[in-house]
């Protein structure tokens, strides 16, 4: 009984270990985007989206537990692209965030075609790291086809509908849809991604748990997103049109 206990109080401090983890990585992440956006300006925020869908897609092979939940990796550096393309509509311009969009989109098609090539290469007699090579990017494909497909449908359904409430309260009111967005964007992907990613490797009551805790998840740090975009706003903008000269244009 004192064995159980004891086990159970270790797999306790894990998963709070894991919980601490997550928040400290979402705040260093949106941090470290706010330091992209003050230093590079657009350009910095829309490389970053590339970064992000990539890492993301490697991330999201690994399970974990996290809320007390069963999930995947890759939640932070998702959210983070909702929030870069909500940073590029409100400090430059709806143009700017779908072009952003369209980059992540390019950049996780290069790496898939990039690291089914580097499989197809024969390694050498003392090559070690073949396997694990294997395990990981062999793994990619249909999740990559999958993600590259609902990342632009989402990116583009909350880009859409972020700047038809932008408009509709006169740039007011920037926490509702910044959350709204991101919470009806990402938790209709994240369904509609594990059911085509996943779908037969995965039992159904899994893929359903891992898309809920997903999305759990991901309503977490869209909250926790928040001030990091009001904090962009008071960053001042070194490059690129802002909203408001965005709408005169229109």
């Amino acid at each position: 009984m004192l064995l159980t206990k004891t086990n159970d109080k270790k797999i306790k401090e894990k998963n709070m270990f894991n919980d601490v983890l997550l928040v400290a990585s979402a705040v260093g992440v949106f941090s470290g985007m706010l330091l992209i956006k003050k230093f590079l300006g657009k350009e910095g925020l829309i490389g970053w989206i590339g970064i992000a869908s990539i890492l993301a897609n490697i991330m999201i092979v690994k399970s974990v537990r996290l809320l007390g939940m069963d999930a995947t990796l890759g939640n932070v550096l998702f959210a983070s692209n909702f929030l870069a393309t909500d940073m590029l509509t409100e400090n430059y311009s709806y143009k700017d965030a779908k072009k952003g969009v369209m980059f992540g989109a390019v950049s996780v098609i290069a790496f898939l075609i990039i690291t089914q090539v580097a499989l197809i290469y024969i390694p050498c007699a003392g090559d070690v790291a073949q396997e694990s090579f294997y395990t990981i990017f062999s793994f990619t494909p249909r999740i990559t086809l999958a993600s590259v497909t609902l990342f632009i449908l989402s990116n583009y359904v909350d880009i859409k509908l972020y700047e038809w409430l932008r408009k509709k309260h006169n740039g007011k009111k920037m926490w509702l849809r910044n959350n709204l967005c991101t919470i009806i964007s990402n938790g209709s992907e994240n369904f509609i991604f594990y059911f085509v990613a996943f779908g037969g490797l995965f039992a159904t009551k899994d893929l359903i748990s891992f898309a809920v805790s997903a999305t759990i998840i991901e309503v977490i740090i869209a909250i926790l997103d928040t001030p990091f975009l009001y904090l962009s706003k008071k960053q001042r903008v070194k490059k690129g049109v802002t909203w408001q000269e965005d709408q005169e244009k229109e």
